[in-house]
């Protein structure tokens, strides 16, 4: 059973950065489709970017020039950089995984695999 562990969420100032990371675990990250999706209060989950096993990443426009997605195949783990962070990035961000490839990343229901979310706090 594939397990993804997020991590280094917390609390940041308006403008800060964060850098989240997804380990997963057994070895199965290649070939996969990953992806990082996050939760408001009080909102639906919405996806936030995306990486094809090909290299090829994607971003919701919201995240375009200010979050980065990384993945370091050696060592199982997908990353993502956040900078120029606002309040209304507050949310519990999820990682997701899933061995198909070509279906739009956005489709978070076709993601088999999900972290337990890491809290990510914007304020001043």
């Amino acid at each position: 059973e594939v397990q993804l562990v997020e991590s280094g969420g917390g609390l940041v100032q308006p403008g800060g950065s964060l850098k989240l990371s997804c380990a997963a675990s057994p070895l199965t990250f290649v070939p996969a489709t990953m992806s990082w999706a996050r939760q408001a209060p009080g909102k639906e989950l919405e996806w936030v970017s995306g990486i094809y096993p090909d290299g090829s990443t994607y971003y919701a426009d919201f995240a375009v020039g200010r979050f980065t997605i990384s993945t370091n195949n050696a060592e199982n783990t997908i990353y993502l950089q956040m900078t120029i962070l606002q309040p209304e990035d507050t949310a519990v961000y999820y990682c997701a995984m899933d061995p198909n490839v070509g279906f739009p990343l956005g489709s978070l229901d076709k993601y088999d695999y999900w972290g337990q979310g890491t809290q990510v706090t914007v304020s001043s």
